[in-house]
């Protein structure tokens, strides 16, 4: 059966661009899938290098409207509009990103005999946990769904809360991937002590916690240097936190970086500080950065745990005295820093998009045709 092709439909209710992780991952996934003929449902604009993943992108045309008033009268029209697409595309099977969400809900309501995949990420389950209407709204999708794929044991486990333990049988853990053999290590191992030049990259809001990477600066006894890469609601509380601490001169900040510039960035520097405070859903660039073997120190989360597998240094989440104590450890120890390169890329390894997308094609398979 593993040959067997498959006609997906599925998609994001965002712009058509590498614009987050879970759209990077969308891109890399289902150029990964073998066999598999997939009609994606995006926003525009549309970046058409990164469409090129699929065999079919096409805009959704209701116009998007959040949580509120409008949100129910929303979600039936956006239905209404999947459920023809369904009718022309008639798909083997449906992938329902972010199960909860509106595009999620839309194929619940629509999809008829069609086996659904529902597959999490992160913000989807934080949504749930906030909300009692988002929950709900979860728990709908997941009886809609043959199978839900999670890429950590940890959350699944909370999404098995979430749903009152009704589906625990559909639940499939599935490790997310990169396109590791696009990596290009660093040459040669670390060498020197002292000061670290430290990169963090990713979206710039309170869970992220960036504030954590800027705040253990001050508490360093060490002057380490640290390149904020990334956008977001956070970005100008970031910048003020650290002239109020006198770190503007040690304190980068730089624009979203499309996976390529970041990638030909990551070998300038020393190591990738990892600050999430609250749910991680899975943390693609932790293992980014450890496919081109940068030391990582990251937030103790027992997802982030299970991801890095000992492969980097853990501080308390949200505690810039521990990361302070940490940084200067690691900048003092040079034979640390090189066992945790090592580390990383054996870790990352274990990590590699083709990976993930024979296990979902697998799993879609049978829900399919057994």
């Amino acid at each position: 059966m593993t040959g067997r092709s498959l006609n997906v439909l599925t998609g994001i209710n965002r712009p058509s661009a590498p614009s987050s992780g879970g759209m990077i991952l969308a891109h890399d996934l289902y150029r990964a899938m073998p066999a598999t003929h997939t009609t994606f449902l995006g926003r525009g604009p549309i970046d058409p290098a990164w469409a090129s993943a699929f065999d079919r992108l096409t805009p959704l045309s209701t116009p998007k409207r959040p949580q509120g008033p409008h949100f129910d009268a929303y979600v039936d029209e956006l239905t209404r509009e999947v459920a023809a697409l369904i009718e022309t595309t008639r798909p083997d099977a449906i992938h329902a990103h972010y199960p909860g969400l509106a595009l999620s809900l839309a194929f619940a309501r629509s999809a008829g005999s069609t086996p659904i995949v529902a597959i999490t990420h992160g913000p989807d389950v934080m949504a749930a946990e906030r909300s009692t209407t988002d929950r709900e709204a979860m728990v709908e999708a997941a009886a809609a769904s043959a199978a839900i794929v999670v890429p950590t044991a940890a959350l699944a486990n909370r999404i098995d809360r979430l749903t009152r333990r009704r589906y625990s049988d559909r639940l499939a853990v599935i490790p997310w991937g990169i396109p590791v053999a696009d990596a290009r290590p660093r040459k040669g191992p670390p060498t020197g002590t002292g000061p670290l030049s430290l990169v963090h990259a990713g979206r710039l809001d309170d869970n992220k916690s960036t504030i954590t990477a800027i705040e253990a600066l001050a508490f360093a006894e060490e002057p380490h240097r640290l390149t904020v890469i990334g956008e977001g609601s956070q970005r100008d509380r970031l910048e003020q936190r650290a002239i109020g601490l006198g770190l503007q001169e040690r304190v980068q900040f730089e624009p979203f970086l499309p996976r390529t510039a970041l990638w030909r960035r990551l070998a300038d520097f020393d190591a990738f500080v990892f600050t999430t405070k609250g749910l991680e859903g899975f943390g693609l660039v932790l293992v980014e950065a450890q496919a081109h073997g940068l030391p990582v120190v990251y937030s103790d989360l027992p997802s982030v745990r299970d991801i890095v597998a000992g492969a980097g240094v853990p501080y308390l989440p949200g505690d810039p005295h521990s990361l302070a104590v940490v940084l200067d450890r690691m900048g003092r120890n040079i034979h640390q820093r090189r066992a945790l390169a090592t580390a990383a890329l054996i870790n990352a390894s274990r990590y590699d998009i083709m990976s993930t997308g024979r296990q979902l094609h697998e799993l879609t398979l049978r829900v399919t045709y057994e």
